[in-house]
């Protein structure tokens, strides 16, 4: 779901924390599916709006990920929320990726990321 930003400053923040979030989403995922049964094919998709999805496969099983969804759990607080309608829900960006000086903290950026997508692999079924 596409998110709404409740202030400009709020969308300049999404846009420092975005490509951020997309680099370590994808050199996790790519971390993750090295040591695992895993295989990951990633699509380009122009439907609800353009990204990417990644398609896992294990043997019969398969899942599919939104990276941009993927994303926003990484740059904003408790995403998805509710919205209304199926309309955009308004989101709250993460602070805490943000140093004092306003920089992208990238280490706590990787933290988060590394701990979202180690909970997906963590839900996936188990190669038999």
């Amino acid at each position: 779901m596409k998110p709404k930003f409740k202030t400009h400053s709020a969308w300049e923040q999404a846009q420092l924390l975005m490509q951020p979030a997309f680099i370590r989403v994808v050199d996790n995922f790519r971390d993750q599916l090295e040591d695992s049964d895993w295989e990951g094919e990633y699509e380009e998709i122009q439907d609800p709006y353009p990204g990417y999805v990644l398609h896992l496969k294990c043997e019969e099983a398969e899942h599919d990920i939104n990276l941009w969804d993927l994303c926003y759990q990484v740059c904003f607080v408790q995403y998805p929320s509710e919205s209304v309608n199926g309309e955009s829900c308004e989101v709250d960006i993460d602070t805490n990726l943000f140093e004092a000086s306003g920089a992208v903290d990238w280490q706590k950026l990787e933290n988060k990321t590394q701990m979202l997508i180690k909970q997906i692999f963590a839900t996936l079924p188990e190669a038999k």
